[in-house]
């Protein structure tokens, strides 16, 4: 290899020089370890402080700095209570970064003990010997030696080989091992002989092969390069949540301006008017709630774990439940990959494997071993294999079968009827081999089986329509005759019947090798062909059922009813592909083909509206134009048949185009870009490679399909909770709001201080929000929906018409990619869509679909249930100021005049030093009494938000059933978090030290504590109002129940059990 500068001995590899020790560490250096460039992941800091620059925690940060500013300004007029604010609004943005942070690492540690992206051992020839190095440290021109059961530790070019074959199923699709050696007749370079690639596993033989390419240079590092090139879009939820919170954040920054503005007017104090903008901005920010969507959807991560789905991505798991459509393969997702013989149709007679003539469908016989072409379809099926039984020792039923599953299957029930199966190989040695390829399409052997022309017998097994094509003669009744149109029609129609029942379909053939041409100790070789592949003797078919996993056909069934689209992307026979989707739900309507079919109608003069089943052939994928794409997708049953891998990916950029949240599974390396670039990336554990589930946001254990659908349930519910979780925390946003716009405006005393927001948001909330982690379906109807953003030739045109006029709107453009910018970027496309009319008239337009944070939700929060709360908290403060007692056992009878009187007048009320005060009623106030008085007022306030917020929980978890019912009692967290969240506001507002420090009042009578236990009763009874008028002016509508569906078990969803 002059181009590698290295040298062997192709007739004696071991003899082989290979590089000298510094050659190689030489070329090491210049060209760098034989490893895959890992996808960029960003260092521990940079991953947290982008966590930490979270608009909320932005927010927080500033008004933590902020407060410290305000104390350093003035320390006379601020106590140590706004250091300790300060602290505390520091801490909690590093805690909700923290705990973000936290779950990123737990997500990639955990797929971390999935992948392995390259071998770690490998044994190459330097120096004249062979030796054992890692295979991080090849370099170019290494001779290296793989034998069975290595991977391939680099792309190599076979020098030498014995029997060597490998497994590049995960790189081509190819199912059967490909023979290598160090000669080569095909075009294709993934399908060259005498190239070998990383990370494929040899499964037999043994080679010897000089490195010619390296780490991100080899084919799987290339592929797993276009997989990094793929732009991931965020999930729907992450779009949705980034929207409320800049939308929150925007307003809340506007409202501390503006505040601080009107504040500074009135008071002309800096520190005063800072003081009390930072405290409008802490209103305004729900401090929690990134914290409590993260812990949400780590548990419901956790929860989705124990059936048998690692959520990679958190936010995938909410994903999952919006998805509208789902790509699947068949074969190992759908289907078991157990394939088990069912027809065979030789000598023109269809035979079904039963030897039963009872129940049999009509034109198959029972099976006979007798009949003309059986024995040598038989023996051709046990010969011309690959499959082997791991032992011999036991009976066959008990024995384990090794080889493709195609194989396995005819191996099998070969070995069934043939009495010699273990001595076969014995009696007719193999003498050469032609393995399966994609080109050629047949396996072909040529065995030492005697008969009466000559010593071999030339044996072979592929697609029929290949097979059928090097073929001249047909056996019948034990002759070969003259293949002729009458047999081609026969052949035809049993190899439509048998596919269209979603068999997969074998041929056979073979050549009786006459002795004057081909004596026994004939060498065959493949270059140059010296071997027969035409005129041979047409056998039969077999057809062979791989049947449906357990539960598939109802989960498609499940999936369908919920609005889901589900789509077959297969490699299979359009005919196989279609009978195994009637099978399993997947498509119950006729194609136009069938339609015309019974019918008797020309397939062109049906329209297209007539018909909702389609399937595609992989050979027209290319030149569908824009208008068949919209064809396809509006059908509601679609399978995409005879595909290659390279089809996927753009099968899910079309869907995309159109608006669909796409999930896609796949376990090859050629699926990674597909995985990479669908909403939701779906890889198999099992049979799925490492390249595959690095680019998949999530992985299926168990590889069962089955698995994806409890995904979906999760996903929606989660969605449902999420939504209700929001609607609930930003509720208390009002009751904290405005006692500080009316310590302004009017003024009044402060209801409620920053450090007693800060209690409630993460004190109580916290403990509340948690508990929609465990909140369960509210009704039956979850998966009886339409997906939260369903696609119609509404949403499509408005879609189309949003991009046409988007095409030269730079902000538009750079908030299709708000995810990738910086956060000085974000801040200023954020500013500029809020000025902008489109945005405005966009975001006023009716959705379509559901979505996290909707006008329902804003107006129960901030217009509704907000001001009750607020008006039960501020009856609870003027009701302390007006009845409460000091300790001495005097009244306060500080009317809400009295309390507007003295927070006006430019002397200080209600702090130490304060000036005696006499209110209307007469009392006399000393300053203590004063500061004893906004105490209690102020606890008062924040244990009736606290207790309203306890009755909120309860209904804001009721979107279509009462709070009345049973449904409320099954949820055992919302009692504990009432309970938590009860003890935690009694220890702030009456254990001694703490109440000092939130500037609460041990004094609070119990008493007071029942008007926000009214108000609390009002609420449920205003939710149960509500939520009756929705039901009889609003139903909900649900989907329309597919006429077909089978959803009660049967063999194929049980297994015969």
């Amino acid at each position: 290899m002059e181009r590698h500068h290295t040298t062997f001995d192709h007739v004696k590899p071991a003899n082989s020089k290979g590089l000298t020790a510094a050659d190689a560490a030489k070329r090491l250096t210049e060209n760098g370890h034989n490893i895959l460039t890992p996808p960029k992941k960003k260092s521990p800091l940079v991953l947290y402080i982008e966590c930490l620059l979270n608009v909320f925690n932005v927010m927080l940060l500033f008004c933590g700095v902020a407060e410290f500013i305000v104390y350093g300004i003035d320390t006379v007029d601020n106590s140590l209570i706004t250091v300790w604010t300060g602290v505390i609004l520091i801490a909690v943005a590093l805690i909700n970064a923290l705990i973000e942070f936290v779950q990123l690492l737990a997500s990639e540690k955990a797929l971390a003990g999935f992948l392995n992206l390259i071998p770690s051992k490998s044994q190459v020839v330097r120096d004249g010997n062979l030796q054992n190095a890692p295979a991080s440290e090849l370099v170019l021109g290494d001779v290296v030696f793989v034998r069975m059961g290595d991977k391939v530790p680099a792309d190599i070019y076979v020098i030498w080989s014995t029997d060597f074959k490998v497994d590049n199923s995960s790189l081509t699709g190819e199912a059967e091992p490909q023979e290598r050696h160090n000669l080569n007749s095909m075009k294709n370079p993934l399908e060259a002989t005498n190239l070998a690639f990383n990370s494929t596993l040899a499964v037999n033989g043994e080679c010897y092969g000089v490195v010619i390419r390296c780490g991100d240079s080899t084919v799987l590092g290339q592929i797993a390069g276009m997989t990094n090139s793929e732009k991931k879009a965020p999930s729907p939820m992450t779009t949705e949540i980034n929207t409320f919170v800049a939308t929150i954040g925007t307003v809340a920054f506007l409202c501390m301006i503006i505040f601080f503005i009107i504040a500074q007017v009135k008071v002309g104090k800096i520190a005063y008017s800072l003081n009390f903008a930072i405290g409008v901005l802490v209103a305004w920010v729900p401090q929690g709630l990134p914290a409590t969507v993260t812990m949400l959807l780590t548990i419901a991560a956790k929860r989705m774990a124990g059936q048998q789905v690692l959520v990679k991505d958190l936010r995938g798991v909410e994903t999952l439940g919006a998805i509208t459509m789902l790509a699947t393969d068949k074969t190992g997702t759908l289907t078991r990959n157990q394939m088990t013989a069912t027809n065979f149709w030789c000598g023109l007679k269809l035979f079904n494997t039963s030897s039963s003539s009872s129940n049999l469908p009509p034109g198959e016989s029972p099976f006979e071993f007798e009949a003309s072409g059986i024995s040598e379809l038989l023996h051709i099926s046990a010969l011309c294999s690959r499959a082997r039984f791991d032992r011999i020792d036991v009976p066959i039923d008990q024995r384990t079968i090794s080889g493709d599953a195609t194989e396995s299957g005819l191996f099998k029930f070969a070995a069934s009827k043939l009495l010699d199966i273990d001595k076969l190989q014995d009696m007719y040695p193999k003498v050469f081999e032609i393995p399966f390829n994609s080109e050629n399409k047949w396996a072909m052997a040529i065995h030492k089986k005697k008969h009466a022309n000559g010593s071999l017998t030339l044996l072979m097994k592929g697609a029929p329509e290949r097979i059928l094509k090097i073929c001249s003669t047909i056996l019948t009744d034990g002759q070969a005759i003259p293949m002729e149109k009458q047999h081609q029609e026969e052949f035809t129609k049993s190899y439509e019947y048998m596919a269209g029942k979603g068999h997969r379909v074998l041929a056979f053939a073979q050549l009786l090798l006459p002795e004057s041409q081909f004596p026994e100790n004939f060498e065959f070789t493949k270059d140059p062909k010296n071997y027969p592949h035409t005129d041979l003797c047409f056998v039969g078919l077999a057809s062979l059922e791989d049947p449906p996993k357990h539960g598939v056909r109802e989960a498609i069934g499940h999936c369908r009813a919920a609005g889901v689209k589900i789509m077959m992307v297969t490699g299979d026979h359009p005919l196989t592909a279609e009978a195994i989707g009637r099978k399993i739900n997947l498509m119950l309507s006729d194609t136009k083909e069938l339609h015309a079919k019974k019918t008797g109608r020309d397939i062109n003069s049906i329209p297209e509206s007539e018909v909702h089943a389609i399937v595609i052939h992989g050979e027209k994928i290319d030149d569908l134009t824009d208008a068949d794409w919209d064809t396809i997708f509006s059908k509601d049953e679609i399978i995409f048949a005879r595909t290659s891998p390279k089809h996927k990916l753009q099968i899910v950029k079309r869907a995309q185009s159109l608006g669909h949240i796409v999930g896609v599974t796949g376990d090859g390396v050629n699926d990674s870009p597909a995985l990479k670039k669908a909403d939701l990336g779906i890889a198999m554990n099992l049979s799925g490679s490492d390249v595959s589930k690095e680019a998949a946001s999530m992985i299926l254990l168990d590889d069962n399909f089955a698995s994806t659908v409890k995904g979906v349930q999760e996903g929606r519910l989660i969605f449902a909770n999420l939504k209700k979780c929001i609607q609930y925390t930003v509720t208390h946003t009002i009751p904290e709001v405005i006692p500080f716009i009316l310590w302004v405006v009017v003024p009044l005393p402060t209801m409620i201080g920053s450090l007693q927001i800060l209690a409630v948001d993460l004190g109580f909330e916290l403990f509340a929000s948690l508990s929609y982690a465990w909140e369960p379906f509210e009704s039956g109807q979850l998966m009886k929906v339409q997906p939260r953003k369903p696609v119609n030739e509404r949403t499509i045109d408005k879609l189309r018409k949003r991009v046409a006029e988007d095409v030269n709107d730079k902000n538009a453009q750079k908030m299709a990619k708000y995810h990738e910018l910086g956060l000085g970027e974000k801040a200023t496309v954020l500013l500029s869509q809020l000025f902008s009319a489109k945005y405005w008239k966009r975001k006023l337009e009716k959705d379509e679909g559901e979505v996290m944070v909707d006008g329902n939700g804003m107006s129960w929060a901030y217009l509704e249930i907000g001001v009750v709360e607020f008006l039960g908290c501020c009856t609870a403060f003027f009701l302390v100021l007006y009845a409460g007692k000091y300790t001495d056992g005097t009244t306060f009878n500080i009317t809400p005049w009295d309390a507007m009187h003295m927070q006006n007048t430019n002397t200080s009320y209600f702090a130490n030093g304060a000036l005696t005060y006499i209110t209307s009623k007469g009392t006399v106030l000393t300053d203590a009494m004063q500061v004893e008085a906004l105490a209690q007022a102020q606890s008062a306030f924040y244990f009736s938000l606290m207790i309203q917020q306890c009755f909120n929980m309860f209904a804001s978890k009721c979107k279509i059933t009462i709070p009345f019912g049973t449904y409320v009692l099954k949820n055992r967290a919302s009692y504990l978090s009432v309970v938590t969240g009860g003890l935690f506001a009694a220890f702030i507002v009456y254990c001694p030290g703490v109440l000092t420090v939130f500037g609460c009042s041990g004094n609070l009578s119990p008493l007071f504590w029942l008007i926000g236990i009214a108000f609390g009763v009002y609420i449920l009874l205003y939710i149960t109002a509500r939520i009756l008028l929705i039901k009889k002016f609003f139903p909900r509508s649900m989907n329309d129940d597919i006429e077909g569906l089978q959803m009660h078990p049967t063999r194929w969803s049980t297994g015969g059990k």
